[in-house]
């Protein structure tokens, strides 16, 4: 396994709408052990396959939520001495997804993307969609989603399409956002 880099816009490559993936073989578990391994290193809980430059339609996504039953993990970042709650993970991946039947209620989430670092903006999406994909095996799966997992499905598939989260933002506050990441990676 290795750590990726991590496309970021305004990377053009971030635009490409990914090609279906039809080999399913050693190289694709290769690249998705990579891309797990890329994504908790950058803490995040979703990656497509495009933001490491592989233009496909793969995408993993682990939610990391925490586990209410664990104790408590102590914790000492430079000289400030805490605890973390542990989490559980929960890696899934998902090759050629498909949004089926998404609903017509929206709900508004705050997002943020490895790809678009420090930027954090609210962005309206479906609260429910029914997801079909394929496995690393190619085998079909179907499922219904909501909350947290729907949200990050459509922002990954989102990558898939060549969209970025602040693309679906106003045209001021997208500008205001490259800005600011042109700003931070200046500094």
């Amino acid at each position: 396994m290795a750590i990726r880099e991590i496309l970021e816009a305004p990377d053009p490559r971030l635009k490409v709408v990914s090609s279906p993936v039809e080999t399913f073989d050693d190289n694709l578990k290769t690249l998705v052990d990579d891309m797990f391994e890329t994504m908790y290193a950058a803490h995040g809980i979703g990656l497509a396959a495009i933001q490491v430059g592989e233009p496909i339609r793969l995408l993993v996504i682990d939610l990391q939520e925490e586990d209410p039953d664990a104790e408590p993990v102590p914790c000492d970042h430079d000289g400030h001495a805490h605890t973390h709650q542990p989490v559980i993970n929960d890696p899934r991946v998902f090759v050629n997804p498909e949004i089926l039947d998404p609903s017509d209620d929206t709900k508004s989430y705050q997002e943020g993307c490895l790809s678009v670092p420090d930027i954090y903006a609210d962005v309206e999406r479906p609260a429910k969609c029914r997801v079909r994909w394929q496995d690393l095996e190619g085998n079909e799966h179907e499922e219904d989603m909501d909350g947290m997992l729907a949200v990050c499905i459509q922002h990954e598939m989102d990558h898939l399409n060549g969209i970025l989260f602040i693309d679906h933002l106003s045209r001021l506050k997208r500008s205001m956002a490259l800005k600011k990441l042109q700003k931070a990676r200046a500094a």
